[in-house]
């Protein structure tokens, strides 16, 4: 790469990071963060903990974003001069170096401008996750446990924080479903583009005759609720059951009986947790869940209304979304968006970023049509 491919390549960032800015606005961001860290110095801000800890995730999370757009905008500039210092002295080494951080700088810019096409009503929420196996048995229920593997890690990967809330195993391997939380901002934007089934094709390690099988796996991806959503659960609508935690093979975990199912008797719904040692933070935790499903069920309907008065006949990108192929050849192929790779390896230890970044850029793409 010649100097002026470097510079070309450079300024196309300059203006990418710009317009992100733009979007972003880290002044308006600043100064939130000066309110914020007032009220953080405040000396009664722990009497309400719920508040406070609002008040110190939200402070966190915008200098965060603060500081990463001030980082990207000093490796611009520190970029710039590099090449410059490279031309002028033709130091061919310091031009390598210059094209090593133009890539690294190009996929951290990229990175940050997905963020910018997350503006769903709660795209910067955290993400709520469950994993089913659906048609193929037991290795459907292999492949359930194969990507609970995978989103964890990458979310393991990123830094960002998961916490599982229920897991019902299979009798013979792997996993009839699966819930957990990824907490972190906009993982739920990030995530619900990988809302759909999954289809692997694989010679079946479950099959004696060695033959080749296809097994299905649904995800699910809910916002996690907040306290401004105000999704109410009368005690009238649902009934709590208690149940003894279990492990594979159906072993016991725990001694007591702290494992919880809640069941939301006017729509059916049923949620259980069995992470936590207490029956009291299990129903807290699967009242968090259930208060989940009824948003995105009332997000759903009023969408379900406006597609009717649009005289829409309805968007089925969410169905079968990706296919990952073991056998005869090795391949993941998104079916919506077309990114495919031949690593499946990769994929399944959760290098997902590629998929992610083209599935946000589909959904933005149809909602633009």
């Amino acid at each position: 790469m010649t100097v002026a491919d470097l510079q070309a390549a450079l300024a196309d960032l300059d203006r990418t990071l710009t317009s992100i800015e733009t979007v972003l606005d880290p002044a308006a961001k600043k100064a939130a963060i000066a309110d914020l860290a007032e009220q953080a110095a405040a000396p009664d801000l722990w009497d309400d903990q719920d508040r406070a800890q609002q008040v110190t995730s939200r402070l966190s999370r915008l200098q965060s974003e603060v500081d990463r757009l001030t980082s990207l905008r000093g490796r611009v500039d520190d970029l710039a001069i590099m090449i410059e210092m490279a031309e002028e002295e033709a130091d061919a080494a310091a031009m390598e170096d210059a094209q090593r951080e133009l890539k690294g700088l190009g996929a951290d810019i990229e990175a940050l401008e997905i963020r910018t096409l997350l503006s769903g009503e709660y795209d910067q929420r955290d993400a709520l996750v469950t994993i089913r196996s659906e048609a193929g048995g037991v290795d459907a229920a292999d492949f359930a446990a194969m990507l609970l593997r995978m989103y964890l890690r990458w979310s393991e990967r990123h830094g960002y924080a998961t916490e599982v809330y229920d897991i019902s195993y299979a009798e013979e391997a792997g996993l009839k479903s699966a819930t957990f939380a990824i907490k972190e901002p906009f993982a739920y934007g990030l995530l619900s583009v990988e809302q759909g089934t999954h289809r692997l094709v694989r010679i079946s390690p479950f099959d004696n005759q060695g033959r080749r099988q296809t097994s299905f796996a649904g995800v699910d991806v809910l916002p996690v609720t907040e306290d401004t959503d105000h999704i109410d659960v009368p005690e009238g609508d649902i009934r709590v059951d208690v149940f003894r935690s279990s492990g594979p093979g159906g072993q016991s975990v725990n001694t007591t009986d702290s494992a919880v199912r809640i069941t939301h008797l006017p729509t059916g719904l049923v949620v259980s947790c069995q992470n936590e040692k207490s029956q009291l933070q299990n129903k807290a935790a699967a009242l968090r869940v259930l208060q989940s499903r009824l948003l995105e069920r009332a997000r759903a309907e009023k969408d379900a209304e406006m597609r009717e008065l649009k005289g829409d006949g309805g968007n089925s990108w969410g169905s079968q979304m990706r296919s990952y192929v073991l056998h005869p050849y090795q391949m993941v192929k998104d079916l919506r968006t077309n990114h495919e790779v031949g690593n499946p390896e990769a994929v399944f230890d959760g290098d997902l970023d590629g998929f992610i970044d083209a599935g946000v850029r589909w959904r933005r793409q149809q909602g633009e049509r």
